[in-house]
């Protein structure tokens, strides 16, 4: 004998009937069809878009296909085999594209909490089986004794609170780095720049600048804040309102001092709205 629902059962798996029952019940509970779009919904804050085809609303930005990865590959050479870090993942774009384009093995270490339930929604999405989303510092994962063909640095060197620190790590752990990265530059940002506004504190204080030392190259570290960024739900930067951006020239000199004899240079946009910035390949043969 089966027994029918009751009536009162039928009407509270509606969605207009359970929310008689309160926030709490409706809130933990999701009433669409089944649909990637449902997990996208559930993260705030998306930065990146996935393909067009896929007819799903996240954020603006086309990294899937990012022409620095493309060239940072083209750089390195055939990723066949090969095993891959990448720190800040943000949303696992191009942690796709570099599974696309080979790698054997993609560890990618994401502090940011929110941030790393997205790159699990994109990992479920898009069906990546060479991937591993990691949570947490990955400045502190450096110092382990996990070894690299390649390290990904695209975008996160300019919001370190210790750049010196991470690139003497990412140095010990891999004989190729790839970095997009902002830099400091006078001449390029010179005094009256509204870019140079970030370099000084939300309370309008003076530029603070900082010496440090990398495999016996001085380096000078200007301090900059985030004023305040950190309130919007897409924020991506570092958890820490005091990182350093480094200059240039100083940055290409540590890589040499640190035994990167073959350097390649891209992308240099002296005007990005945000800063000089540029994208580097530094391989030590």
């Amino acid at each position: 004998m089966s027994l029918s629902p009751m009536p009162w059962l039928r009407r509270a798996a509606d969605k207009a009937a359970a929310e008689a029952l309160g926030p709490a019940i409706t809130d933990i509970y999701e009433y669409a069809p089944p649909h990637p779009q449902n997990a996208i919904d559930l993260l705030p804050g998306w930065n990146h878009a996935f393909p067009p085809e896929m007819k799903l609303n996240a954020g603006p930005g086309f990294m899937y296909e990012d022409p620095r990865i493309h060239w940072a590959v083209s750089k390195f050479g055939s990723l066949d085999g090969a095993r891959v870090c990448e720190l800040g993942p943000l949303e696992g774009s191009h942690t796709w594209l570099l599974e696309r384009l080979g790698a054997r093995r993609i560890d990618a270490i994401e502090a940011n909490k929110t941030a790393y339930l997205r790159c699990l929604v994109t990992k479920e999405i898009h069906g990546m089986r060479r991937a591993r989303f990691h949570l947490g510092d990955f400045v502190r994962g450096l110092a382990e004794p996990q070894y690299y063909d390649l390290i990904i640095a695209c975008g996160v060197l300019y919001h370190m609170t210790d750049p010196l620190l991470l690139l003497e790590r990412m140095a010990a752990r891999t004989p190729a780095i790839y970095l997009w990265t902002h830099y400091f530059d006078e001449q390029e940002m010179p005094p009256g720049d509204p870019r140079r506004g970030a370099f000084r504190s939300p309370e309008g204080g003076e530029e603070v600048v900082a010496k440090g030392e990398l495999a016996g190259v001085e380096m000078t570290l200007h301090l900059r804040s985030y004023h305040q960024a950190w309130k919007n739900s897409k924020y991506c930067g570092g958890p820490i309102d005091r990182h350093f951006w480094l200059e240039k020239e100083q940055l290409i000199a540590a890589l040499r001092a640190l035994g990167f004899n073959q350097l390649s240079f891209a992308d240099e946009q002296p005007d990005h709205p945000n800063g000089p910035a540029f994208s580097l390949f530094a391989r030590r043969v």
